[in-house]
């Protein structure tokens, strides 16, 4: 029977502490190699958390300097056109702690940062963040409370940016496939369901 660990005591039992190079390796700023990071990133996954504790993680992608770095404290990205579901923005609206991992494409190291958030609008560098020809209507604001360097352990595990490590097509569900799967009163094709998501992410991508 699985042995379910309670305490961080039994949890140091099976993993030994880390080295206080890394233990201590946060940082609560921006420098400048990091900014250089974020700034050549073109997607970045973002963590938020509700008022009751439950989760999402929400994927962001752009093309690079698209994060805005407005001082060593703080970074700042446009809320583009979406679902509509606002997962993100209403989980920042009752518990503003978020968390960030930068990836960029090639590498296997990620700079992860974990900070509070807020929503705003009507800000004067928002026309800076158009795409598209659009200037997104928010920003989220973020300010820095624990900035660190991630290693390429995963991405060395997973091979994730070996093409010959990616699975064939149709080896995968496609997006019609599983919405088909998880609702039963759907009976549009999955292939309809697909042709439309690809047109709406080409024209409504901005």
């Amino acid at each position: 029977m699985a042995r379910v660990i309670r305490s961080e005591q039994e949890l140091r039992e099976v993993v030994a502490p880390p080295t206080s190079f890394v233990a201590e390796k946060a940082i609560d700023h921006i420098d400048d190699a990091s900014r250089r990071f974020v700034e050549a990133s073109p997607f970045f996954l973002l963590s938020t958390a509700a008022a009751d504790g439950t989760c999402d993680v929400s994927p962001r992608g752009d093309p690079p300097g698209s994060v805005v770095v407005l001082d060593r404290k703080t970074l700042a990205f446009g809320d583009r056109r979406g679902n509509r579901r606002l997962d993100s923005l209403r989980n920042i609206l009752v518990n503003p702690q978020v968390g960030m991992l930068f990836l960029v494409p090639g590498l296997g190291d990620t700079l992860r940062v974990n900070g509070t958030a807020r929503i705003v609008a009507d800000a004067a560098y928002l026309t800076d963040m158009a795409r598209g020809g659009v200037v997104p209507h928010l920003a989220v604001e973020v300010v820095v409370e624990e900035l660190f360097l991630h290693c390429s352990k995963a991405f060395a595990r997973s091979a994730l940016w070996d093409p010959a490590s990616w699975p064939e097509k149709g080896a995968v569900p496609s997006a019609g496939e599983i919405v088909r799967s998880q609702h039963a009163k759907v009976t549009v094709p999955a292939a309809e369901i697909d042709a439309a998501l690809e047109d709406d992410a080409r024209v409504n991508r901005y």
